[in-house]
């Protein structure tokens, strides 16, 4: 575990630059509920990140649902929902609701509950439900932790992202999801279940930096500055600990406690070992899609693919079903 690496200084003065000071002095705020919530603010969301690239995005769909064009969401649909009406889903964290808007357009549930602590992101959600006459939604602003829920509420508890920023991941599962849910209910998860605060090993981070050799100065330009990146160090615990005290607090646990609890019906890996952190503050450089740009991304999925042939994935799809208590 590093305490402090280059990355967090270099970090500092980018995120000042893309997010404004006032972000940067958020994160000095001594209670930690507070610097978590700073972490989804509305400025937060304007960032250069993996997932806003269009072929990183086809390289998930094509990984999980094994067609480019279709996304988790209506493989979902499709696959398991089909021929169901009238269940009830329990999305927890859900920020801006981008994921449960696509299920509720189905005719699949009558009641998607949306649960997250940032009140600024269910607003958005609410208007963009309103706007797209979705009536099936509610959207709670509550920490699930004191939140009361009946037991066997809920036919669907979903988690997009959102599953890592959790600790007492044992307890969490074990005690709120597991009853939570209906008899033969489904947990989906699309999450990161990689090493804890990512703590990234030294074989990891040297393939992300043999990625980075990979681009052209031009295609390093970081997001809002005229500086390249060069080199990746990884994150220092402290920073971590600093930005957001949720982020990735037990996310090596995820997998493991929900064996336990739960039966794996499908578990799709799609990577993100390498290329989330080699894509981090670069995304927008591929955002054109140009045979150039194409072409260098398929150089770093292959790579990211070598690496995965021996490493187990920091990022999956899974549905799974509750495990029965035997009397």
């Amino acid at each position: 575990m590093k305490l402090v690496t280059p990355d967090d200084l270099i970090d500092v003065y980018h995120k000042t630059t893309q997010r404004g000071l006032q972000f940067i002095l958020s994160k000095l705020n001594p209670n930690a509920m507070s610097r978590t919530k700073s972490a989804f603010s509305d400025s937060a969301i304007s960032s250069a990140n993996w997932w806003i690239v269009p072929e990183v995005r086809k390289r998930w769909n094509l990984k999980i649902t094994g067609d480019i064009n279709k996304d988790y969401e209506n493989y979902t649909i499709d696959k398991y929902f089909s021929d169901r009406r009238n269940l009830k889903m329990l999305s927890i964290g859900s920020g801006v609701c981008s994921h449960e808007l696509k299920f509720a357009a189905s005719d699949v549930f009558s009641k998607i509950t949306c649960v997250d602590i940032a009140d600024n992101l269910l607003i958005q959600a609410r208007r963009t439900a309103e706007e797209n006459n979705l009536t099936n939604m509610e959207f709670l602003a509550v920490d699930i932790w004191k939140h009361e829920i009946d037991p066997a509420s809920y036919d669907v508890i979903f988690f997009h992202s959102s599953l890592h920023h959790f600790d007492r991941i044992s307890t969490f599962v074990h005690d709120k999801i597991k009853p939570w849910l209906a008899p033969r209910g489904l947990l989906i998860i699309n999450e990161y279940v990689g090493p804890n605060r990512l703590q990234f090993p030294k074989e990891q981070i040297r393939y992300i930096n043999k990625g980075l050799d990979l681009l052209p100065t031009k295609f390093k330009t970081r997001f809002k500055s005229s500086f390249s990146k060069n080199s990746f160090y990884g994150s220092g615990y402290l920073r971590m600990v600093i930005a957001d005290p949720s982020e990735c607090i037990e996310s090596a646990k995820i997998i493991p406690q929900i064996h336990d609890d739960f039966d794996i019906i499908e578990e799709k890996a799609y990577g993100g070992n390498l290329l989330m952190n080699i894509l981090k503050d670069i995304a927008h450089n591929f955002l054109e899609e140009t045979e150039e740009t194409k072409e260098k991304l398929r150089k770093l999925f292959d790579l990211e693919d070598e690496f995965l042939e021996k490493n187990p994935s920091d990022f999956l799809f899974g549905i799974y079903q509750k495990k029965e208590t035997l009397h």
